[in-house]
């Protein structure tokens, strides 16, 4: 395994076949993503069985209700651009964190890649917490913030929430993030009225998701990427998509040795 380390964010890693990777190698691999946010692996020869094993070695593999299925494959969802006339919207977020626990990885294998455009970008969530003022972040020291979404399910009548630290030790590395998604999904923080929460929540999203911060990953065939929910927020930019962007997606349940 080579191991080359992006900047602001993330690891590239080259010569290494998932199928080939022993359980220390898996290790490594937590490790580099607990640290570093996100891996891209590239130049996988990978198909949908191939990538539901791979995952299957972090543990349990859990599935979003409302999501598309790949068919024949139940564990993994289809995110494409294909057949709508309108390019899907996306904002920075973490995957399902209205749940209370939620997933600790989510991999993206690249099925069709477009001409140009429909990156997938990633912001460092440690940063985010490292580099907030320090008054506001004693301020905020051991409250809660409220994840919630609607229409979770393919009726769209069900709604879910769950509370989490704001801000969140990782189990791995004991470093700690700021853990929040979209302004939309995270009405309240504990302690701190509706108008102020909103007026706190906004800060912080636009302070985690600074350009300056942001790495930009654009797809070839054949990549693999993975990351690490607990300390990155991602989005993809369908602003200059031209042709199809397909990839597929699974999700691991929790971080190996946790429950």
């Amino acid at each position: 395994m080579r191991i080359t380390v992006l900047e602001p964010l993330g690891v590239e890693l080259t010569r290494l076949r998932p199928a080939e990777l022993g359980d220390a190698e898996i290790g490594v691999l937590a490790g580099l993503l607990a640290e570093h946010g996100f891996a891209v692996l590239p130049g996988q020869d990978l198909d949908d069985r191939g990538f539901t094993r791979f995952l299957g070695r972090f543990g349990e593999l859990v599935f979003t209700a409302g999501e598309t299925p790949v068919p024949g494959h139940p564990d993994l969802n289809l995110v494409t651009n294909a057949g709508r006339s309108e390019p899907p919207r996306s904002v920075f977020h973490v995957d399902t964190s209205y749940v209370r626990e939620p997933p600790a990885y989510t991999a993206l294998r690249a099925v069709t890649v477009p001409e140009r455009g429909g990156q997938t970008l990633f912001t460092d969530q440690y940063r985010a917490f490292d580099t907030l003022p320090g008054e506001l972040r004693a301020r905020l020291a051991g409250r809660t913030v409220t994840h919630r979404v609607t229409g979770v399910d393919p009726g769209g009548a069900q709604e879910s929430e769950a509370e989490h630290p704001l801000f969140r030790r990782h189990p791995i590395t004991g470093r700690t993030s700021l853990y929040l998604s979209s302004p939309q999904r995270c009405p309240a923080i504990s302690g701190l009225d509706d108008e102020e929460a909103a007026e706190v929540i906004r800060f912080l999203y636009a302070h985690s998701t600074a350009e300056a911060g942001t790495y930009r990953h654009t797809w070839s065939p054949g990549d693999l990427v993975m990351w690490d929910n607990g300390c990155v927020l991602h989005r993809a930019d369908h602003s200059d998509v031209v042709g199809t962007r397909t990839l597929h997606r699974g999700m691991v349940a929790a971080y190996r040795g946790t429950p």
